[in-house]
């Protein structure tokens, strides 16, 4: 059980089972950059907008999205962290967030089949099943199902990461396993349609998963955390669900995972901006509060939750259901001072207007370009601002986005070059 506590703590410490301390109840969770530098690595900007966050107060820092795998990113802007990739700039990155007392985790992810149609590289899945947009389908590629080599493959790239992440100091890493990435789809009956020891039941669905966090504790130090985020739903019918969640906490908990993070949704479903496709009502504010609050109930695992959360009186709330980590998000990319605020009483004193646009794909996909906005603004020592149109805003990313695609591009194929054709097991070095 991930215990009780009284709903006014935030600011006391939490232990956790690899016997790494946090100093308090509050991490900043995982925003995807879009701040890749030459080479795909972190360079002086994500320094400076982790060291502005590391000095506001949370206890935990959570990298966005770093990609286990150089072919295979989320977007043309992201971090890739492989055996190839030198440490300094991910030394200078995590020396920056853990200035001031924070721990710094990374987060460590591979998209799966939530991959651009323009990106180079390849798309897998478990299934040859692909993203389901509707009219917008056609922006995402076509999946190949994984063979069993690229399979073991991908689980030695996350304990690789990892690895390194602990050599560069990261304090710990947490498994993208939520959001319709390639864990989540694996964990999902609508996408994972296979018919071997990866598919069917809940167990073998759960195994590339878990076979992930086995090889990342067996290559790094015993106080070294090792965190999963998971959906507490996919919120698609028939999709995976509360009662699936359950088990594979229980499942993580006997793995050697320290923490789960409790979030939803996926691009077909994006219930982590509050927009669930199946029908069901998203709460204004802790989105998942409920799913959580029963998953914590028979959790061995310290659960944090996320997705919602701005105001103090919220994140008490949220202790007071037995949750022990409070995570936020787009709250911290318009105040990244709230946590030493709300230890001074205080509150923000601004917010992020929603996008109302009936299309839910559409308008989540513009408002974590305004997140964006605001972090690139932050990355150059520059005030939030605010007042920015939802249009300007998705315009300036797309913008970002076409200049960071034609770099990644050209490394890529650097890389591709440098490679060998071919391993001695006859497959693609890819």
């Amino acid at each position: 059980m991930s215990g009780g506590l009284r709903s006014d703590e935030l600011f006391t410490p939490l232990r956790l089972r690899s016997g790494q301390v946090l100093s308090n109840r509050i991490a900043k969770a995982a925003m995807e950059e879009g701040m890749a530098g030459p080479a795909q690595l972190p360079d002086s900007r994500l320094t400076a907008l982790y060291r502005r966050w590391g000095a506001g107060g949370a206890g935990l820092l959570i990298t966005g999205n770093v990609m286990v795998h150089a072919h295979a990113l989320t977007g043309p802007a992201g971090i890739v962290l492989n055996a190839d990739s030198p440490l300094e700039p991910f030394a200078a990155w995590a020396r920056a967030g853990k200035e001031n007392g924070a721990a710094m985790w990374m987060q460590i992810s591979h998209p799966g089949r939530q991959v651009r149609a323009n990106m180079p590289g390849v798309v897998w899945g478990p299934s040859e099943i692909g993203v389901d947009l509707g009219r917008r389908s056609k922006r995402f590629g076509q999946p190949v199902a994984m063979n069993a080599w690229q399979i073991h493959t991908t689980i030695g790239r996350f304990a690789t990461t990892a690895r390194s992440a602990e050599l560069a100091g990261f304090d710990g890493v947490e498994v993208h396993a939520a959001h319709g990435y390639l864990l989540s789809q694996f964990l999902s009956p609508l996408v994972n349609n296979r018919t071997d020891e990866w598919g069917g039941s809940l167990q073998n669905r759960a195994r590339l998963l878990l076979e992930v966090v086995h090889a990342i504790r067996s290559v790094v130090s015993p106080h070294f955390a090792v965190a999963v985020k998971l959906n507490s739903a996919d919120f698609q019918r028939g999709g995976f669900g509360p009662a699936d969640a359950q088990q594979v906490i229980g499942m993580l908990a006997t793995a050697g995972a320290d923490l789960v993070e409790i979030s939803g949704g996926n691009y077909e479903s994006p219930a982590m901006s509050g927009r669930p496709a199946d029908g069901r009502a998203a709460a204004r504010e802790a989105y998942f509060l409920d799913l959580a609050a029963d998953l914590a109930k028979t959790s061995v695992l310290p659960l944090m939750l996320t997705g919602g959360i701005s105001r103090r009186t919220t994140a008490q709330r949220v202790l007071g259901s037995k949750v022990a980590l409070i995570g936020m998000a787009t709250a911290l990319a318009i105040t990244p001072d709230l946590p030493s605020r709300w230890r001074r009483g205080a509150e923000a004193s601004r917010s992020l207007k929603p996008v109302t646009w009936t299309d839910k794909a559409l308008a989540s996909a513009t408002e974590m370009a305004m997140v964006r906005y605001q972090m690139r603004r932050m990355a150059t020592g520059a005030k939030p601002a605010l007042n920015v149109s939802p249009t300007v805003a998705l315009l300036a990313d797309q913008r970002a986005q076409a200049k960071a695609l034609r770099r990644y591009s050209r490394w890529l194929a650097a890389v591709e070059r440098d490679e060998a054709s071919v391993t001695s097991h006859g497959y693609p070095t890819r």
